[in-house]
């Protein structure tokens, strides 16, 4: 295996960081669980223990139907809901209409009772997690001087990054208006701010899985339901409306947009806008819906140049089975990179380096490893490397 110069690497990467005028990027369940919050794993094997009555055979009835479709991963809390919902649309939540013996009333109760206990879930460890480095990446991605928005797209649906976000005072938006109910504005994602519109430097925050702090809400106006966000819940039992976790029911006004559609058609044209630096983190590409749109971007536009930073080289190792043909991408593992299509391994020159040059935001010498697959470790590594760490310490403290 070839060897790769990590100094040479990191120094191109704060060139592409200084210089690249549209930075956006894309925010993974690692990211969140380097603040404590459970991943995709953890979370199922959480909610199958807190859920009560029959949910608990349902929920495994549902998982042993799906180990025998899904190859390579583990049947995770989100392939379950699919199938619930699907099973939901097949039997119009009948009692009398079964699937895989799972009747249509029970499918519905237990997705309710399922989302129930994400939401119980992710809120207890968000009380207890450390929002500094997410509240320091923003004042970071904030200060930057660019003419372009700032776009952050997420599969989380906690609420760690809104809370950051609002705790520093940095105005955001993710698609919603209103203020005692917020609701969804399709047109507000599909068009793009023209220059002096004062929103034009407010942060995008497309969350494409869905939140925490969205509901279904039924309008007997118009006979169909409609996304609606709400703030600050204070128990489980004043959730009325179903959470919306993706992927959603077929039910929304079929005149609009769901929001994880026109978040990911945001998406597509956000990549495809010209010149990007897009920047994943904490996301182990093994949603192949979002790859898709990826890769099919990186094909067209190049233009576009994609960083991304794992957290372990067997995420490296997979990636580049079927990636190595793009040569706008670049990966960054703890031991193995993928540098313009070539699998090679970080070698460290400590001689190289140059005079007051500062290699342990992003190398640990003892382990012989980079560190920028920590989300943690890369918000340090932006913040020391942009030379703003007064400003971003007064925004954070």
């Amino acid at each position: 295996m070839s060897k790769i110069d990590v100094l040479r690497e990191i120094r191109e990467l704060k060139n592409h960081l200084s210089y690249s005028k549209n930075i956006g990027f894309f925010f993974g369940a690692g990211t969140s669980c380097a603040l404590g919050i459970p991943d995709i794993a953890a979370l199922t094997r959480d909610v199958e223990a807190t859920l009560g009555g029959s949910a608990p055979k349902i929920f495994g009835t549902i998982r042993d139907d799906l180990k025998t479709l899904i190859q390579g991963r583990d049947v995770n809390v989100e392939d379950i809901l699919n199938q619930l919902r699907g099973i939901r649309e097949l039997t119009k939540e009948c009692e009398t209409r079964t699937y895989q013996g799972v009747c249509g009333k029970d499918a519905a109760t237990v997705d309710g009772e399922i989302c129930k206990a994400i939401y119980q879930i992710i809120t207890e460890k968000e009380s207890s997690a450390s929002h500094a480095s997410t509240q320091r990446f923003f004042a970071w991605y904030n200060l930057l001087n660019r003419d372009f928005t700032k776009e952050v797209f997420t599969t989380n649906y906690d609420l760690v990054l809104e809370k950051a976000l609002e705790a520093s005072e940095i105005p955001y938006f993710d698609g919603f208006v209103g203020s005692f109910e917020p609701f969804f504005w399709q047109e507000s994602v599909d068009n793009l701010a023209k220059p002096g519109d004062l929103t034009k430097n407010w942060i995008r925050l497309w969350k494409i899985h869905g939140s925490l702090s969205w509901f279904w809400r039924f309008s007997e106006t118009t006979q169909s339901h409609h996304i609606i966000r709400i703030g600050k819940i204070g128990s489980l039992a004043d959730i009325k409306n179903e959470i919306v976790i993706y992927p959603s029911k077929d039910k929304y006004d079929s005149s609009r947009k769901q929001p994880f559609i026109a978040y990911f058609d945001r998406m597509r044209d956000y990549l495809l806008s010209g010149e990007l630096l897009f920047v994943f983190t904490g996301y182990s590409f093994s949603d192949q819906h979002i790859n898709e749109i990826v890769f099919n971007c990186m094909r067209q536009n190049n233009r576009l140049f994609v960083i991304v930073f794992f957290y372990t080289d067997a995420d490296v190792e997979t990636l580049y089975r079927s990636c190595s043909a793009y040569l706008n991408l670049h990966v960054f593992g703890p031991t193995k990179a993928i540098i313009n299509g070539e699998l090679g391994e970080w070698q460290f020159n400590k001689d190289a380096t140059k005079t007051n040059e500062v290699t342990t935001t992003y190398w640990d010498e003892e382990k012989s490893q980079l560190t920028l697959g920590d989300f943690n470790a890369l918000v340090t590594f932006l913040v020391a490397s942009s030379g703003r760490q007064d400003s971003v310490n007064s925004v954070t403290t």
